[in-house]
């Protein structure tokens, strides 16, 4: 989700509720040992005891290949405040797979091993926990067991597997069933991700994988309430539905917010990206919308448009 969920972003969903914790865009770590000035600004949670201000819990991402150089940078990551460091391994991202990062690692298993030895080797004296997300491997799943027993065997506390390789990028179907083969040569907590878009999918992935235990990532932007249905679901309880109109209601406020650290050019930009993320969950009706917003220049101008769009919902 890098470029996308921010810190501002971060606050604005985690206030719907429903959310255990939430992991920040990775900080790419190659050569240098970054200062914590780079940490606070990526995770400016770390300064208030790597909480939103909802009081979700904020984990910080490493992306990188180095073993040494994500140790040192971890470690960096820790004395700037951070309470648990997650390592990326499903980022399908050609710059970033083009310079060994992200799921291009997955095509051997003992680097994988390596990297995530290393920082947890460097934050357990710390006592803090490492944690990872991977997909099923890079072009095949042929190695996706090898790739989990390697993290597992490197010290992290809990993985969450993306149900697909990097070849298939975004691309529906997820392979719910590869996260249930995963489940079972694990004894960290496993956690399911991948096209769950709404309540239902979550059923199917439960039925499929075994595995109750999500992430949302595109999710978290297209219905920022399905993780508080989810705990309804559990519970019993009634559950509250989520309105398109919600979600427009949602970015108003996000352009509205008195902490925008972004120029008005990128607040309309990003807003715009946000819109087009929407549709793979609301369809033509956020279609539509984008279709009105997509010219708009100005920042009042997107909200007027937001505005129509959520009285005629």
């Amino acid at each position: 989700m890098e470029g996308v969920i921010d810190a501002l972003t971060r606050d604005l969903i985690t206030r719907q509720g429903g959310w255990s914790f939430c992991v920040t865009e990775f900080v790419r770590i190659t050569q240098d040992k970054q200062p914590r000035r780079v940490f606070h600004r990526i995770c400016p949670e770390l300064r208030q005891n790597a909480l939103t201000p909802a009081g979700v819990p904020v984990h910080l991402q490493l992306l990188g290949s180095d073993p040494e150089m994500l140790a040192i940078n971890a470690r960096v990551a820790a004395s700037a405040g951070a309470k648990v460091v997650d390592l990326n391994f499903g980022c399908p991202a050609k710059t970033v797979n083009r310079h060994l990062g992200g799921a291009s690692l997955l095509r051997y298993p003992e680097q994988v091993y390596a990297a995530a030895r290393a920082v947890a080797d460097a934050l357990r004296p710390l006592g803090i926990p490492l944690t990872a997300k991977m997909r099923l491997g890079y072009q095949d799943t042929e190695l996706a067991l090898d790739n989990a027993r390697a993290l597992q065997e490197a010290g992290i506390s809990q993985l969450v597997v993306h149900a697909r390789t990097k070849v298939q990028g975004y691309k529906p179907p997820a392979q719910w069933e590869w996260v249930a083969r995963i489940a079972e040569v694990m004894d960290v907590p496993v956690l399911a991700n991948g096209e769950i878009w709404t309540l239902e999918d979550y059923q199917r992935c439960v039925a499929v994988s075994g595995i109750r235990d999500v992430m949302l990532g595109r999710t978290a932007m297209t219905d920022p309430w399905l993780a508080r249905q989810i705990r309804q679901h559990h519970a019993g309880e009634a559950v509250t539905a989520t309105e398109f109109g919600q979600v427009l209601q949602l970015l108003v406020q996000w352009l509205q917010q008195p902490a925008q650290a972004y120029q008005e050019d990128v607040r309309v930009m990003r807003t715009k990206q946000w819109l087009v993320m929407l549709r793979l969950r609301w369809g033509e009706a956020a279609h539509q919308v984008f279709d009105a917003c997509k010219r708009c220049e100005t920042e009042d101008e997107l909200i007027g448009f937001l505005d129509q769009a959520i009285r005629i919902l």
